[in-house]
């Protein structure tokens, strides 16, 4: 089992290795949505802000929103936790990450995402050859995929404010016993401040993300799909194409140790047409807006706005298609620039489509710089 896990992993990274340098793309089934679950963000303080993290990100969830941000780690080590639950505790969703600094210019970073849904029932082996129903046949499997994410950042001596980062990324996917797939890519990403301004530029999936799936049924398992009518699941490869994120803020210090934050980033995919705020065939736009206030670097109040759709809304007079968006709000409290605890309440209202969800989140400097 584990020389098979391993020449699955050897064989999909050389294909990504073919892929990047030749990109025979007509061979691969593009998925639209593929890997959607590195897309739903981390972190309370980037969720309660509507994901607007591009060009203000400085800690060490930065190796997720923009890896150029952990350049700007000022402690030498940060860790962070995340847990939500999504779909009424069906499907969990996990985070940790960890970053390095190591010296004044260079900073590594950790990140590991898991979204799964976890006590599947089996029911494949139910009936038996004589058609007796066998309730100890049931078995329990999970669907979960797991994103890795290897970062490097620096800051440059030559450019005043300027920072540049990459991710590495692995991507693990499995359905139970029945399929399995390796992915990998590349992302990188730029921040650049002058004087009061922040910017940032993110490029996912720069070489485009490839995934090999592997089917592993049975051929007990491929017997039971045939009989009951089911397609057998198939090896295959599948590539989510590159995704532009632009985003700009500004720190406004107020009287009396109160700041503020406004931040808004511009999220571009080029997947074809898209449920967003402005889309065609060729591009799609989606906005997205944050406001912080904070008092002392001690207590922080966010919302966000995001999430822009167009939804049909069908009556019976006549149908009509109207604009809604989700609202984010959050809270956090840093102590003593060690332990920072973020919350996040998402789609506040309901007032889009989107599940709102409570989040939490933990930051903690393992070795704080002393001022």
């Amino acid at each position: 089992m584990v020389n098979r896990l391993k020449n699955n992993f050897y064989l999909s990274l050389f294909l990504w290795v073919i892929v990047l340098f030749f990109k025979p793309i007509d061979v691969f089934s593009q998925v639209k949505y593929s890997n959607e679950f590195l897309t739903l963000g981390v972190g309370a303080r980037g969720l309660g802000l509507a994901n607007t993290q591009v060009a203000v990100c400085n800690d060490v969830t930065s190796g997720y929103w923009n890896p150029a941000g952990l350049a700007k780690v000022e402690q030498p080590y940060q860790l962070a936790l995340m847990h939500a639950e999504y779909f009424a505790g069906i499907a969990k969703y996990d985070y940790a990450a960890f970053s390095y600094r190591m010296d004044e210019q260079q900073t590594l970073g950790l990140s590991v995402i898991r979204f799964g849904v976890d006590g599947i029932l089996n029911t494949t082996q139910l009936i038996d050859q004589q058609g007796n129903i066998l309730y100890d046949r049931i078995t329990t499997f999970s669907v979960a995929d797991w994103g890795i994410l290897l970062s490097y950042a620096r800051t440059f001596e030559q450019v005043n404010g300027l920072s540049l980062g990459g991710n590495f990324k692995i991507v693990r996917r499995k359905i139970g016993k029945f399929a399995n797939a390796w992915g990998f890519g590349l992302d990188a990403g730029l921040q650049y401040e002058i004087k009061k301004w922040k910017m940032g530029l993110v490029v996912k999936d720069i070489t485009s993300t490839f995934n090999v799936w592997n089917a592993t049924l049975s051929e007990e398992d491929k017997e039971v799909f045939l009989r009951t009518g089911n397609d057998l699941p198939e090896n295959g490869l599948e590539y989510t194409l590159p995704r532009l994120l632009i985003g700009t803020g500004r720190t406004f210090e107020l009287k009396k140790g109160f700041s503020l934050l406004s931040t808004i980033d511009l999220d571009l995919s080029f997947d074809g047409r898209r449920n967003e705020l402005i889309s065609s065939k060729a591009m799609n736009l989606s906005p997205h807006l944050g406001i912080e206030f904070g008092y002392k670097n001690i207590v922080f109040l966010r919302t966000g706005i995001g999430n822009f759709q167009k939804e049909k809304q069908i009556t019976l007079e006549k149908d009509k298609e109207v604009f809604t968006c989700q609202i984010n709000a959050g809270v956090g409290i840093c102590i003593k620039d060690i332990v920072t605890i973020d919350y996040a309440y998402c789609n506040l209202g309901n007032v889009s489509a989107a599940i709102y969800s409570h989040i939490f989140s933990l930051k903690l400097a393992l070795n704080p710089t002393k001022k």
